[in-house]
């Protein structure tokens, strides 16, 4: 199952639980739909007084305990799957690349061999002499940063998204991936994720940033280690 309906195609480790749950979703709220009306049509049917208050525990406490139930184990099961996502720290091993929202434009910075980031200072920001993101020229962790406006990581590698916003709310929102998270300015907040499927997909922002906010978009590209192993060595000689 790689498509739910009008979704795009799964490319993430995590999706096929959020499809799975969606299924389901669709499903009981189906089921439950045909039998609320059954049960409506029953009720008309049986007019009577007497039939209606004999049977009240079978066909009305009995049913909404049910339902209560079935919202309640879905209510569970979708905030696991959200919080796994946040919560639940990545693994050492995990990449990490910073994602920066500001209008109307996302950069990504990686950091260099020293798999340190280097600090930022908001009064250095100046898209116009280069430094988008206000990077510190005199701390020396800097320097070996990559700062690019297409998200490249390889696949089968978790990836720990350290997100950020320079003016107003921005939503970091990549359909393929399942993934959709705010970006706050003054908070730096974690989203982790392995995609497994390589190929391009597109990045959009959820939250409504300003006039610009219909083209403010980006690119996920998922290749191969070797591919994105020779794609950031490029980067570095540039």
């Amino acid at each position: 199952m790689n498509r739910v309906w009008w979704m795009p195609p799964n490319g993430a480790l995590h999706g096929w639980a959020i499809d799975r749950l969606m299924w389901v979703n669709l499903t009981a709220l189906g089921i439950c739909l045909v039998f609320a009306h059954l049960l409506l049509a029953a009720a008309l049917l049986r007019r009577k007084r007497h039939q209606v208050s004999s049977g009240i525990l079978r066909w009305e406490v009995l049913p909404l305990f049910g339902f209560c139930c079935l919202y309640l184990w879905l209510a569970i099961t979708a905030q696991r799957l959200w919080a796994a996502n946040r919560f639940e720290g990545p693994s050492p091993a995990a990449m990490q690349v910073e994602v920066v929202g500001m209008q109307f434009q996302w950069y990504f910075r990686y950091p260099g061999p020293d798999a340190t980031f280097g600090e930022v200072r908001p009064r250095l920001v100046d898209a116009a002499d280069g430094n988008p993101l206000g990077l510190d020229p005199r701390d020396p962790r800097g320097a070996d940063d990559i700062v690019t406006s297409v998200l490249v990581v390889p696949a089968g590698r978790e990836i720990d998204l350290r997100l950020r916003a320079l003016d107003v709310i921005h939503g970091f929102f990549i359909p393929g991936m399942r993934l959709k998270q705010n970006a706050v300015p003054g908070l730096v907040l974690h989203l982790h994720f392995t995609p497994e499927v390589e190929g391009a997909y597109p990045i959009l922002c959820s939250q409504v940033c300003g006039s610009g906010h219909a083209r403010m978009q980006a690119k996920l590209k998922v290749v191969s280690p070797a591919a994105y192993k020779a794609w950031s060595a490029t980067l570095k000689h540039r």
